[in-house]
């Protein structure tokens, strides 16, 4: 078996209008206008086989149901571009980024990365400085905006049928480990963090919640966690 989520598992876009600004710090979002209905909007995905949705239809992936749960609330986000693959590790992704090369600015960012890097036993301060480079990259695309970036955690993959007979508390620790410091370079940054990994280990007791290859989050699973990074998206794009 090769490295996770991307050898046992291999393996959005849009105009915009440019945000009104009225007299305020950019990285804190105070003074600009909400977003509107007759806005259009640019949203980026960055991340692995979880943003890509390995083993679910395109459809079902959480960045296209998140997008969709906004549009129920106004906002005209069109489709998601996606940046991500099954297997990529922060400094994976990074390489993606720069082949994908992406232009213009989004009016939304998230970024899910780092359970390659523990699954493949990477260090943990080698993770913190090429997420924080992920992070730059992902304020940037926002154009400055630190509050339009949203970071989803780690899920915990030892709760699935895949990880039968492997340590699965040394995996929920690792995770843990890599989600902290996930955190603490989000809040450090002033992005907006949301925690799916308390969802992801209900997977233990609902076979629902994983897809058919024993591993990876089924739509099920992709729709609870769209309904969870919602609040802060709509948040993000200026809903009080």
């Amino acid at each position: 078996m090769k490295h996770f989520i991307g050898n046992i598992l291999p393996g959005i876009v849009i105009s915009a209008m440019l945000f009104t600004a009225v007299g305020c710090d950019r990285s804190s979002g105070r003074g600009h206008r909400p977003v509107t209905s007759v806005d259009s909007l640019r949203y980026l995905a960055l991340g692995d086989s979880y943003t890509i949705g390995e083993s679910v239809d395109e459809s079902e992936r959480w960045p296209v149901r998140l997008a969709a749960l906004l549009r129920d609330r106004g906002f005209r986000v069109e489709a998601p571009r996606v940046i991500a693959k099954t297997g990529w590790t922060t400094d994976e992704l990074l390489e993606g980024i720069r082949k994908a090369a992406p232009t213009g600015k989004y009016d939304l960012v998230s970024l899910m990365i780092g359970v390659n890097n523990q699954y493949r036993g990477r260090e943990s301060e080698e993770y913190r400085m090429q997420f924080r480079t992920l992070l730059e990259r992902a304020v940037g695309f926002a154009s400055g905006r630190a509050d339009r970036v949203i970071v989803v955690s780690i899920p915990d993959w030892g709760v699935t049928p895949f990880a039968e007979g492997r340590e699965r508390g040394r995996i929920a620790r690792e995770i843990d480990a890599f989600n902290t410091i996930c955190r603490e370079e989000t809040e450090s940054r002033g992005a907006r963090y949301v925690d799916v990994t308390p969802l992801s280990k209900e997977a233990r007791d609902d076979p629902s919640l994983v897809a058919e290859d024993g591993l990876h989050p089924s739509g099920k699973m992709h729709a609870a966690w769209a309904r969870l990074i919602l609040p802060e998206a709509a948040a993000a794009l200026g809903e009080d």
